[in-house]
C-alpha cells in the first residue's frame, strides 16, 4: 500500500474528486436493486452476518460507516439496532441516503465530513468502524486505515473490504465485472490502486490494529450468487480489532 508523502503537494483532503464525481453521478440509483449497485445490495446481507459473526450483536453499539454512499449498509446495521454514523464526501450520494432514511425510517446520523477530521472530533468513540469497497479509490488508503483506527474503542474492530492486486483480480474485477458481465460501470476501479492483502495487514498493524480474520467475496455468473469463501484473490474482507 503506498502512502503519499507529506508535503505541500499533497491534497487537504484524502479523496479523488474524479471518484466523487463518478459516484455522485449514479447517486439517484443507489436504492435501485437492478441498477449499477445491484452487486452491492446482493453482498450486503453477507457483510452484514460476517460483521456480526466477528463483532457480535450489534445492538446497543456505536457504529461508523466510512464512505457510506447512498447507506445501503448503514440502514442494515441501523436496523440491528446499532447506532450508527455514516460519512462521505459525495454530496449527492449523502443527499440520497438522507432522503432514504425518511423514507425507510431508518435512523442514521450521516454527515460529509473526512474520516480523518472526524478522528481529531470523536476518537476512541465507536465500537464498531467499517470501510467497505472504499480504499482503492483514495490516494491515501493507509491514512484512512489510521483514522479508522483513532476513532474505535480499545478492544474494538474494523472491518475492511477491497480489491486484492494481481492478474487474476485485474481479471474478473475490471475486464469481467466492467466489461463482458458488466456488472458494474466501465471506469468503476483501477488496477493501480487496488491493495494486497499483505499490504493492507501491514497498514492495520501499523496503525495499531490485529487482523483477525480474512475472507474473500466470489460471484457465480451462472447463479448470480454471490458468496464468502476463503479465496481472496480477488475481492476480500478483513476484520481487524485494535
Amino acid at each position: 500500500m503506498t502512502t503519499q508523502t507529506h508535503d505541500t503537494a499533497r491534497p487537504a483532503v484524502n479523496a479523488d474528486q474524479a471518484e466523487l464525481d463518478k459516484f455522485g453521478a449514479l447517486a439517484s440509483r443507489w436504492w435501485d436493486p437492478e441498477s449499477e449497485f445491484k452487486p452491492l445490495h446482493a453482498i450486503n446481507p453477507l457483510r452484514l452476518e460476517w460483521i456480526q459473526e466477528c463483532a457480535g450483536n450489534l445492538a446497543g453499539k456505536a457504529v461508523l460507516d466510512v464512505g457510506c454512499g447512498g447507506g445501503i449498509l448503514s440502514e442494515a446495521m441501523a436496523r440491528s439496532g446499532a447506532e450508527v454514523t455514516g460519512i462521505d464526501l459525495a454530496d449527492k450520494s449523502l443527499k440520497v441516503a438522507r432522503l432514504h432514511g425518511l423514507e425507510s425510517g431508518v435512523k442514521v446520523e450521516y454527515r460529509k465530513v473526512p474520516v480523518e477530521e472526524l478522528a481529531a472530533e470523536r476518537p476512541g468513540h465507536y465500537d464498531v468502524v467499517t470501510c467497505m469497497e472504499m480504499l482503492e479509490h483514495v490516494p491515501d488508503p493507509a491514512s484512512i486505515v489510521r483514522a479508522c483506527s483513532a476513532l474505535t474503542k480499545p478492544g474494538g474492530w474494523v472491518f475492511f473490504s477491497t480489491l486484492n492486486r494481481n492478474a487474476k483480480s485485474f481479471l474478473f474485477a475490471i475486464v469481467g465485472a466492467e466489461y463482458v458481465l458488466r456488472l458494474l460501470p466501465r471506469g468503476t476501479h483501477s488496477y493501480e490502486q487496488f491493495i494486497k492483502p499483505s499490504e493492507l495487514s501491514a497498514a492495520a498493524r501499523g496503525a495499531g490494529l490485529e487482523p483477525t480474520s480474512m475472507r474473500g467475496m466470489e460471484y457465480n455468473p451462472i447463479t448470480q450468487i454471490y458468496t464468502l469463501s476463503s479465496d481472496t484473490s480477488v475481492n476480500y474482507l478483513m476484520a481487524t480489532r485494535k
